[in-house]
């Protein structure tokens, strides 16, 4: 006989679904596992570290998957890519089946010889021997000397709870009655022995979750999110107690239990191999006619392609030797990767692990396909897996933005550095966004500053900023422009009608140092005297120099035609092997701002 038992993982579920038979890519993997003997998997298990993996255990399926060479992407789809069921394997393991009100406390006492897998709970339940709290209480205690009187009394206390009464009782009062009984009964309060009285006539509502579950459970199947079934083989020809030794005898369970799963390494061992604390553990619950209220069971832990993390699927169908792609930006429901040359052959495989790994936050995967070469800084993005929208939401800041990915430029690793940039700014600053994309910095700065000014070229993130602003409720706080950078430095700072600008902000790292000409001359038409407030600038830009700060600050002077000013360098992060982004952070200098030389738009 055998009793299953099934786990449910506490991490987000994750798709289950069939697929035909399909490829792998290393034979390694697959080929000594798809044996059912235990010689052969315990050879396998002395070699591999402790814990599960794809190389131990064994294959429920008789034969191993085929295997081909890389897969042709444009051929096949995403259901015909591998098969999960190849990743089902299956471990023998021994467990101590006890009663439930005694598991938690043989856990802290047998806590180093118990299973230590991650994602799988060394206590397992055991169905169709629950009992209700309430109901064993009408049990008389098999532990004490039972007489005629408890067995009586139990027997009549159930009877009143089935029948409503027992011998010597007066007639049950009709439902009717009953009911009106309770309805007089009543204080301040409410009802007092009824308070759910107007629910006692509707019908119960059954939710569909629970349809699902007990259709599921006709049908036999495995479930969406279920990652692993423990199933307790109890062999009908020999008593499986007599592991215990002979003053153990085994006896008719009563009450509900629970499998105390012990340790890989005491799988298929007798009484007599196993830990002197399992053995204290068991004498001491030995009752006084010599039977055991313990249980020493065999039992079968299956783990499916729900519970393997990303990277051990990938490692079992990459290639040997390949680096496993497993580093991705996350943009709303969105997974960006960036993925090498040598795993494009193998892109659809792995947006397909990608996306069942990190459902249901991620219902999109998508690739980099050539680097941004465009003046809207928009990206050539593939879809590998997932439905094709890239119109997704992003949370940052407490802000939502609504951010397309296929028209306009985000990016989610740069919201630490957002946020060290809104921390230079107070509620009297006046922020020029030159740069603005969809509004990241923009948005953040107008709840926090007097005013801001955003712009960008790309009319795509020009929409969006719009769109993010009102649904943030911050378009009284923001004026948006579409125009080249340097146009709209002019215009910001030339027209009387704008209030004075106090920092301005130049995150295009690929081209920004270009448009700090523009601020040559901009107080020409001011007096010095009159002590005008002069903008305090942060520009990004990329190094590939041994000295980047030094390099970027070069470049800098260059474009401004100053050498005598003070530059506050900061580096965000390393973008490439040898490349860093950098920001600067300046106030402009007097002789820029009032020089009578004038950059040409």
């Amino acid at each position: 006989m055998v009793i299953k038992l099934i786990f449910r993982p506490n991490s987000l579920p994750f798709s289950f679904l069939s697929f035909p038979p399909r490829l792998f890519s290393r034979p390694l993997n697959f080929s000594l596992l798809s044996t059912s003997t235990t010689t052969a998997v315990a050879a396998v298990s002395s070699i591999l570290p402790y814990g599960p993996s794809l190389r131990k255990g064994y294959s429920p399926s008789p034969f191993p998957p085929t295997l081909h060479q890389c897969p042709s992407s444009e051929q096949e789809s995403d259901s015909n890519l591998f098969d999960e069921d190849s990743f089902t394997r299956v471990f023998d393991l021994s467990a101590l089946r006890v009663p439930s009100e005694l598991c938690f406390g043989l856990e802290n006492r047998l806590r180093g010889h118990l299973l230590n897998w991650p994602r799988v709970r060394n206590i397992a339940r055991v169905p169709g021997d629950e009992i209700d709290a309430e109901l064993k209480k009408l049990f008389a205690d098999c532990s004490s000397s039972n007489n005629l009187n408890t067995d009586n009394d139990a027997l009549v206390t159930l009877n009143r709870r089935i029948y409503g009464k027992a011998d010597g009782d007066g007639e049950l009062l009709s439902p009717v009655l009953y009911r009106d009984k309770l309805a007089r009964t009543f204080n301040s309060r409410g009802f007092v022995n009824f308070r759910n009285l107007a629910k006692i006539s509707r019908p119960k509502k059954v939710k569909k979750k629970e349809e699902e579950r007990k259709e599921k459970g006709k049908k036999g199947g495995v479930g969406r999110n279920e990652m692993a079934v423990v199933a307790v083989v109890e062999e009908e020809e020999s008593d499986v107690s007599g592991l215990l030794g002979d003053e153990f005898k085994g006896k008719s369970w009563r009450g509900s239990t629970r499998l105390l799963l012990l340790d890989e390494t005491y799988a298929n061992k007798g009484i007599n191999e196993m830990p002197e604390a399992i053995k204290a553990v068991l004498k001491e619950y030995v009752g006084d006619k010599g039977d055991s209220t313990f249980e020493l069971v065999k039992c079968k832990l299956t783990l499916f392609y729900s519970y393997w993390q990303m990277n051990e699927v990938l490692e079992a169908l990459l290639p040997n030797g390949m680096i496993i792609p497993s580093a991705f930006e996350t943009v709303g429901h969105i997974a960006h990767l960036n993925l090498r040359d040598e795993h494009l052959p193998y892109k659809k495989i792995v947006g397909k692990v990608v996306l069942d790994k990190n459902k249901p936050k991620i219902q999109t995967v998508v690739n980099k396909t050539d680097i941004i070469h465009n003046d809207y800084r928009t990206m050539q993005l593939e879809v590998l897996a997932g439905n094709h929208s890239l119109v997704t939401t992003v949370v940052e800041n407490g802000l939502q933005f609504h951010v397309d990915l296929a028209t306009v430029y985000w990016n989610s690793r740069l919201s630490t550095e957002r946020q060290r940039l809104l921390n230079y700014f107070t509620r009297d600053d006046v922020i020029c966004d030159v740069f603005a994309g969809v509004g990241p910095i923009a948005l953040a700065a107008a709840r926090k500053v007097k005013h801001v000014y955003a712009n960008d070229l790309n009319p795509y993130a020009v929409d969006y900023l719009e769109r993010n602003s009102v649904l943030n409720k911050l378009e009284r706080k923001i004026e948006v422009f579409n125009m080249d950078g340097r146009r709209f430095i002019d215009t910001i700072f030339a027209s009387h009608k704008t209030r004075p600008v106090t920092q301005v902000v130049m995150n295009l790292p690929n081209d920004a140092t270009e448009f700090l000409d523009a601020f040559r001359g901009l107080f020409r038409k001011h007096h010095k005297d009159r002590g005008y407030t002069l903008p305090r600038i942060h520009v990004y830009g990329f190094s590939k120099a041994q000295d980047p700060e030094f390099d970027f600050h070069e470049r800098i002077r260059i474009a401004l035609s100053e050498v005598a000013f003070d530059v506050e360098m900061h580096r965000v992060r390393i973008v490439a092997p040898g490349k860093w982004m950098l920001c600067a952070s300046f106030t402009l200098p007097e002789r820029v701002a009032y020089s009578k030389t004038v950059s040409i738009l």
